[in-house]
């Protein structure tokens, strides 16, 4: 984000002003919020997320066994989804040793 802050500031205003208007309208208590944010931030591999909702989750009262059960849960359900989404995508791998690969990716 600090590239965006230098050179396109009036993007992460508007990022701000959204996590404000989520914060003022949300309809579930701080510690689900953070138990939610905390798996996000872990599939989607952000350090300085999983960090902030780590502790955000222990500040709203959570223990280091719910935040290990999360953890544990995202792990396992991510490695389900990247299993089945990987075996989908190579569901042809015959075709795909023989050299004949699609990605059918707009050029």
């Amino acid at each position: 984000m600090r590239m965006l802050e230098k050179y396109f500031p009036e993007f992460t205003e508007k990022l701000d002003e959204m996590d404000k208007l989520y914060e003022e309208k949300r309809l579930i208590d701080e510690k689900t919020y953070q138990f939610i944010c905390f798996a996000l931030s872990i599939k989607a591999r952000s350090k300085p997320c999983v960090l902030k909702h780590f502790k955000g989750a222990l500040d709203a009262g959570s223990t280091l066994t719910e935040l290990s059960y999360i953890f544990a849960l995202v792990m396992r359900e991510a490695a389900g989804a990247d299993d089945c989404w990987t075996h989908d995508v190579l569901v042809d791998w015959k075709e795909i040793v023989k050299g004949n690969l699609s990605c059918d990716c707009p050029k």
